[in-house]
C-alpha cells in the first residue's frame, strides 16, 4: 500500500460523518458499503485479509464521488485509498469480470463500451472542418462518439467556430481504467502522441470523467476545460435567446465537487431560461450513480442511486440538465417523467 494511502487511513478516526452521506451506504446499509467500511476493508487488505466476493463488493461498490472527502472532517481521501487499492488487486489479478471487461474493451478497442465501429462517424460533412493544426482539441470521449454522436457534432459545430480542432483517431481517455483500478498508460500515450502533433494548448471536454482524467492525470502542461467553462466565457459571442422554460441542474461529482466547476453550466443556464435548483447542489451533489465502474458492474445500485438522485428534482421544472454523458445516461434511466438535457442541446434550442 502506498504510504500516502496509509496515512489517509489512519486519519480515519471513524467518526461515521461519511456514513451520513455515502450514497451507497444509503442504498445497502452495511458498514462494508460506508467510505468508513470501505477504509478498514483497504487496510485489512494491506495487513493480508483474504479478499474474497464481499472484499471485491466492498471496493467496487464505490462510485469515487468523493462526498465523504469533501466533509470529512479529518482530511481522509476515501477515494484515492478505493481506487489505489483496486490497482493493487487488479495486479495481483483479483478483480470482478466487469473490471476485466472495462480494461480488455479500452485497450483492445479503444472504448469502453464493446464498440466496433468507426469512433469518430459522428464528424460527418464536419469532418471537412478538421484542422491539422489548431490551438485548442475538443476530446468526445467514449459516451460521445458511440452513445450521443449527435451531441458531439452539436458539440464541434459550435466549437469549430473558434478555431477548436479534434483527434481523428482519438481513444478512450483512461478515466474507467483510472477508477476500476487498471492501468491506462497506453491509452493515453496514444493520444498524447495526437495531441502533440496538432499543436493544442488547451484540451476542450464535455464529459465529466474525461475532465477530471485530462486534468489530473495527463501532463501539467496541457490546460483542460469543460465546455461549459469555453462557452461561458464567450456567450457575448454566442446570440442566445431567452426561452420560456424552467430547468433544473445536475452537478456531475467528477466536475463540480473533484474540480470545483459549479459556477460555468450556470451561467449559460441562467443566460437562456429560468433556474430551479435541486435540493443537494454543488459540494454537496447528490451523485448520479454512474461512476467508478458502479454502473457497469452494479446496475441495479446504480439505477436505485439514480432514482433516489431524481427525487432531488423541484417540482414544475421543464428538463432536467447535466454536463456530463453519464450523468445522463444513468439519470434518464431513474427519471422517466423528466427528460434529461445535456446543456449543450439547451444551448442549441437557444440558438434555433
Amino acid at each position: 500500500m502506498l504510504e500516502s494511502d496509509m496515512r489517509s487511513i489512519l486519519k480515519c478516526v471513524r467518526c461515521g460523518t461519511c456514513r451520513s452521506v455515502c450514497p451507497i451506504f444509503d442504498v445497502v446499509g452495511w458498514e462494508s458499503s460506508s467510505s468508513r467500511g470501505r477504509m478498514l476493508v483497504a487496510h485489512g487488505v494491506s495487513q493480508g485479509l483474504e479478499v474474497d466476493e464481499g472484499v471485491l463488493n466492498s471496493l467496487n461498490m464505490c462510485t469515487t464521488c468523493g462526498i465523504c472527502e469533501q466533509l470529512c472532517p479529518s482530511g481522509a481521501a476515501p477515494p484515492k485509498v478505493v481506487e489505489n487499492t483496486r490497482h493493487q488487486l487488479v495486479l495481483q489479478g483479483k478483480m470482478t469480470q466487469a473490471q476485466k471487461d472495462i480494461a480488455s474493451r479500452a485497450n483492445e478497442l479503444g472504448n469502453t463500451l464493446g464498440e466496433t465501429g468507426e469512433r469518430m462517424a459522428w464528424l460527418g460533412e464536419s469532418a471537412k472542418d478538421v484542422r491539422e493544426k489548431a490551438d485548442y482539441l475538443y476530446f468526445a470521449g467514449c459516451l460521445g462518439s458511440y452513445r450521443y454522436p449527435e451531441l458531439a457534432k452539436r458539440t464541434f459545430d459550435i466549437l469549430k467556430r473558434f478555431g477548436v480542432t479534434v483527434l481523428k483517431d482519438e481513444v478512450c481517455c483512461g478515466s474507467p481504467l483510472l477508477r476500476t483500478g487498471s492501468d491506462p498508460m497506453e491509452l493515453i500515450s496514444r493520444n498524447l502522441e495526437q495531441i502533440k502533433a496538432t499543436g493544442a494548448h488547451t484540451i476542450i471536454t464535455g464529459c465529466a470523467g474525461c475532465y477530471t482524467t485530462l486534468k489530473n492525470d495527463y501532463p501539467e502542461d496541457l490546460k483542460v476545460v469543460h465546455v461549459s467553462e469555453f462557452l461561458a466565457d464567450r456567450l457575448a459571442e454566442m446570440d442566445l435567446k431567452k426561452l420560456d422554460l424552467k430547468v433544473s441542474y445536475h452537478d456531475p461529482c467528477h466536475l463540480g465537487r473533484c474540480n470545483g466547476v459549479f459556477d460555468a453550466p450556470r451561467d449559460i443556464i441562467t443566460s437562456i431560461c429560468d433556474l430551479k435548483e435541486m435540493k443537494n447542489i454543488r459540494e454537496k451533489s447528490r451523485c448520479c450513480g454512474a461512476g467508478g465502474g458502479v454502473l457497469k458492474g452494479y446496475p441495479e445500485l446504480s439505477q436505485e442511486l439514480a432514482k433516489r438522485r431524481v427525487g432531488d428534482i423541484p417540482e414544475g421544472v421543464d428538463y432536467l440538465v447535466t454536463s456530463c454523458p453519464l450523468c445522463r445516461t444513468n439519470l434518464k434511466r431513474g427519471c422517466p417523467d423528466v427528460e434529461v438535457l445535456d446543456i449543450i442541446d439547451l444551448m442549441e434550442m437557444a440558438m434555433e
